[in-house]
């Protein structure tokens, strides 16, 4: 699918509809030293195995792609719901 690299749309921020630079979403970094990550952790550890199954495959054959929409005038972000799809590229 492809996608303008610039997008018209309403801007909760301005209240109207304005320009708005779109970018794909992209997970960041996962912290380590978040609660969660060593909570699980410690649960791998020793003897006893996983605490949930550990996914072998994915059933799944696409990803949901997400937009990033940067408006133009003030510079608030929003994000637009991901759609499954194979190929997203931002054009001209």
């Amino acid at each position: 699918m492809r996608v303008p690299k610039e997008i018209r749309t309403y801007c909760s921020h301005c209240k109207r509809h304005t320009v708005h630079s779109v970018i794909i979403y992209k997970k960041g970094k996962e912290r380590s030293t978040a609660q969660g990550t060593r909570h699980h952790a410690e649960d791998k550890k020793g003897y006893g195995g996983q605490k949930f199954p550990e996914l072998k495959r994915s059933a799944k054959t696409t990803k949901k792609q997400t937009l990033k929409l940067k408006c133009k005038d003030c510079g608030h972000q929003i994000m637009r719901y991901g759609i499954r799809l194979k190929k997203m590229e931002i054009v001209q």
